[in-house]
């Protein structure tokens, strides 16, 4: 090749390299806005931002240095996903190794060989461009990241690089021994938020410990059978349907409304009904706001800047009932939060056989070690006082010894439940166990609004899981389609009672990107073991058996990470922007500001002072400050303003979408458009209906691919 080629060129200069005016040629996206990528130390952002800009300032001119041989050095270039410059080898082994990557990928994903417009988006993904060509990042085992979430490094398209340090990715199946046992870590390690809402819910409700075993049974099998449904009829991604935090809220307002406070014989039943009856209604509300297409509007309003600040505020609004609670025994609680802080922080980079043990399952080894601590010290004797019974009820306890020390007995010791040994072998869960739904439209009303927010948290983890497993984001259909299903598997839940709707548990993309397991099929066997499980009735009593203080510790634990989760989703949008901190801000501070000055007005001489005080905030419906001629729109209205993510959520979706702002400041999510998914066969793979379903449906534009 001779000198007079540019391509052959090779012209070391200043070190940094400066970095040129358009290292990318603007695409159709950054036409539109505004989008200039800058390496070397530049941060990016609009104009009218507000943001701190800092650039560094170029090196003095060096006079050119005698042109070497074209394969004499290796050559400079921008680093895409790590934000630098990195040496990479001469432009001819360059090319050679970028042609034999994409080929590797594109006979992976049966692309075709021609390089067109698809050839080229896929190059991308495989981690090259014709414009800045660099060979995809392997991180090595000293660097290897085992937690970190998706970052917003975006390549010509507006999409992200494919991940490469994932074990296991959308379509992987590497053998079923391996596929079992992902596939139980995965659930395992999310069992927190599987088992910890019946847990609160149905004390709440006056149920038993059996009416405990049964409901963490019911919600174990609905789960198993939900997520097969969503990862096979719905999005498709590797997502664990559950009873999500998000209902617990409104749960807790329906349970202490003050029609059932005077309720005493089958309260549990009689509450459970009123449940099941809203979570159907607005479950079949959500169907249709997924089936029908509107999903894929109601996307236009929904962006980083709106997700963020309402799944936080759904983690940061049970601080009433957290701590205060594990207070009742504070050498067990503290313990058991104290572990699972060492386990998730101090020692999450010890690997034990290649797995990262302490991270992944820090909350069963700190609740598994907390629970033996506190049964050694129950059976030491240290929480039995003389002539004192823990089984007598705390009105009929006459001696001041005893009346003093009940609170300890009650809540140190872990022999109180008597679940495991009333629970039976074998249960099966079947639908309407416990009675005929009961409808009413205003607690329906509230469950409706609420499945709204479900949905828009589950938009979140769609996009966040989806840049991590998939070759691309969902098309609109797509996730039209995945909210429509969990519409479809919440009414599935109101039908078998578990007390809650069932969506995507936004612990999701933590999990994936700590286990770095992405696999379709490990999520599906996991979902059939629990199935099994929750068929044996003595795994629902066991569970039940947890105790009430170390609910509320692990539940401290997850509430933080709920709230972290949340507002992690900005780092898709340009987090240091004036605009983003001002519109979060406004909305975490209402969020908690305005419920706060509603639920003042449930505490007040005419409260029922049975309701324990972390439920005092739960009891407004009645004594709210919006007073109208009508009952029911007093409920509605005075609940909904008491709910920290309603609030939360329209304070940030108004800001959002009035405040000026560049797509790339307001970090819009880029979801891939149904012509291109169609024709690359990578995305069509991952996401297209089995068993040829989407072919009948195929008319239906707004739902599909």
């Amino acid at each position: 090749m001779s000198n007079s080629d540019p391509k052959a060129r090779n012209r070391p200069g200043p070190w940094p390299p400066v970095p040129e005016s358009s290292p990318m040629p603007p695409s159709s996206w950054a036409k539109r806005t505004g989008f200039r990528p800058k390496f070397s130390g530049e941060t990016n952002a609009s104009g009218d931002s507000g943001q701190i800009v800092t650039r560094t300032p170029p090196p003095p001119s060096q006079p050119k240095p005698k042109e070497p041989e074209p394969q004499a050095q290796p050559q400079p270039q921008p680093d895409l996903e790590a934000g630098r410059t990195r040496t990479v080898p001469p432009a001819l082994n360059g090319e050679a190794e970028k042609d034999q990557t994409v080929k590797k990928r594109r006979d992976s994903d049966g692309l075709p060989k021609s390089s067109g417009q698809n050839g080229q988006a896929h190059a991308t993904l495989a981690g090259s461009t014709d414009h800045a060509p660099h060979p995809a990042r392997r991180h090595t085992r000293s660097e290897e990241a085992v937690d970190v979430l998706p970052q917003s490094v975006n390549d010509d398209d507006g999409f992200m690089g494919r991940p490469t340090h994932m074990k296991y990715e959308l379509r992987d199946t590497p053998g079923l021994v391996p596929i079992g046992l992902y596939g139980f870590q995965h659930y395992i390690s999310i069992l927190g938020s599987l088992i910890l809402i019946p847990l609160v819910i149905v004390p709440a409700m006056g149920g038993t410990y059996e009416d405990t075993a049964n409901v963490v049974s019911t919600v174990l099998f609905v789960s198993g059978v939900t997520t097969l449904l969503h990862t096979t009829f719905g999005s498709r991604l590797p997502l664990i349907q559950g009873p999500s935090f998000v209902y617990l809220a409104p749960a807790l307002a329906i349970i202490n409304s003050p029609e059932f406070q005077g309720l005493n014989a089958n309260k549990f039943k009689h509450i459970m009904k009123e449940l099941q009856g809203a979570i159907i209604i607005s479950s079949a509300f959500q169907a249709i706001l997924g089936y029908s297409g509107l999903m894929s509007v109601l996307l236009r309003l929904i962006n980083p800047v709106v997700v963020s600040p309402t799944i936080a505020a759904v983690g940061l609004s049970f601080y009433s009932y957290g701590f205060p609670l594990v207070g009742t025994c504070l050498e067990i609680g503290a313990v058991q939060i104290l572990l699972v802080i060492i386990f998730s922080l101090y020692l999450r980079k010890i690997s034990v056989f290649g797995h990262r043990v302490f991270l992944i399952y820090a909350v069963p080894l700190g609740l598994a070690i907390t629970w033996a601590a506190a049964f050694l010290l129950t059976e030491a004797g240290a929480y039995s006082y003389k002539g004192c019974d823990v089984n007598v009820p705390a009105s009929n306890i006459v001696s001041d010894h005893c009346r003093q020390h009940v609170s300890r007995m009650k809540h140190c010791r872990v022999d109180t439940s008597h679940a495991l040994k009333s629970s039976p072998w074998f249960r099966f869960p079947y639908p309407l166990q416990w009675g005929t739904p009961v409808f009413h439209w205003k607690m329906a009303l509230v469950m409706c609004v609420v499945s709204i927010i479900s949905s828009v948290d589950s938009v979140g983890s769609y996009h966040a899981s989806s840049l991590l497993v998939a070759s691309r984001p969902p098309t609109p259909g797509v996730l039209s389609r995945g909210i429509g299903l969990e519409g479809l598997s919440s009414v599935l839940a109101g039908l078998w009672g578990t007390g809650t709707g069932s969506t995507t548990l936004t612990e999701n993309v933590h999990t994936i990107a700590v286990t770095k397991m992405g696999s379709r099929r490990a999520v599906e066997l996991g979902a059939c073991i629990l199935i099994v499980l929750s068929l044996v009735g003595k795994v629902g009593g066991f569970l039940a058996s947890i105790p009430e203080v170390m609910v509320a510790a692990l539940l401290c634990f997850m509430w933080a990470m709920l709230a972290a989760l949340g507002l992690s989703n900005l780092r898709y949008s340009e987090a240091g922007s004036s605009r983003n901190i001002i519109i979060v801000g406004l909305s975490l501070f209402f969020s908690l500001s305005v419920p706060a000055y509603v639920q003042q007005y449930g505490i007040s001489p005419n409260t029922n002072l049975s309701v324990p005080s972390y439920f005092q905030p739960y009891i407004v419906a009645s004594h709210g400050p919006f007073r109208s001629n009508y009952g029911g729109v007093n409920y509605v209205v005075n609940t909904l303003l008491s709910l920290h993510m309603v609030i939360a959520f329209l304070v940030a979706v108004i800001l959002d979408n009035t405040v000026p702002g560049s797509r790339q400041e307001r970090g819009v999510y880029v979801w891939s458009e149904p012509d291109a998914a169609r024709r690359e066969p990578a995305v069509t793979k991952d996401y297209e209906l089995p068993f040829r379903v989407g072919r009948v449906f195929r008319w239906v534009k707004w739902v599909g691919l």
